[in-house]
């Protein structure tokens, strides 16, 4: 597999592992959504503070209000922090 393949199919693995543990393995609860931050992101969460801000980025996720992460909004998720790591980096080159 290249590199983007493989790196596809790591996100889905993770998506997997977190959203298998409890309730539709097709989506993530909060608790589990918690948890993948947590473990998967380290140094991302070392950002967040507080509950409330884990809260409202669960909110934030959840487009179709059914209180989960469906693959979809964990991609938009994914999207967008990997967009603003590459602005971050493009512009520490400067």
């Amino acid at each position: 597999m290249t590199d983007l393949e493989t790196s596809m199919a790591t996100i889905i693995a993770v998506f997997q592992k977190y959203s298998e543990r409890e309730g539709d393995k097709h989506k993530l609860k909060k608790s589990e959504l918690k948890d993948l931050l947590h473990d998967e992101l380290p140094d991302l969460m070392t950002h967040v503070k507080d509950q409330a801000t884990l809260d409202n980025l669960m909110e934030s996720l959840d487009t179709d209000g059914d209180a989960e992460c469906d693959f979809q909004e964990f991609m938009t998720f994914i999207s967008v922090v990997t967009v603003c790591c590459h602005e971050f980096f493009e512009h520490e080159d400067e």
